[in-house]
């Protein structure tokens, strides 16, 4: 992993800032997701994506009692229930 040579503070609250480029080049807005997972002794932040729970695929979502679909899952439910 290349390191940007970044350091920030975490503050009281356990907040701590992105800068501002980073979430420029990452396209993380103001209110978006961030995933924040553990990896050994690390701390990996990541921009959270709604992905289909059949097939993982983020294209052409859209929610069904909510679950997350993707319109080629919810074809393939529809055909399945047809048939």
């Amino acid at each position: 992993m290349k390191t940007s040579g970044i350091i920030r503070h975490i503050d009281e609250l356990g907040r701590i800032v992105i800068p501002k480029e980073m979430r420029r080049t990452l396209e993380i807005a103001a209110e978006d997701p961030v995933e924040i997972t553990m990896e050994g002794d690390s701390i990996r932040l990541r921009k959270y994506q709604t992905s289909c729970v059949f097939c993982g695929s983020s294209e052409e979502l859209s929610e069904f009692k909510g679950k997350t679909l993707c319109r080629a899952c919810r074809e393939e439910l529809a055909n399945a229930d047809a048939e």
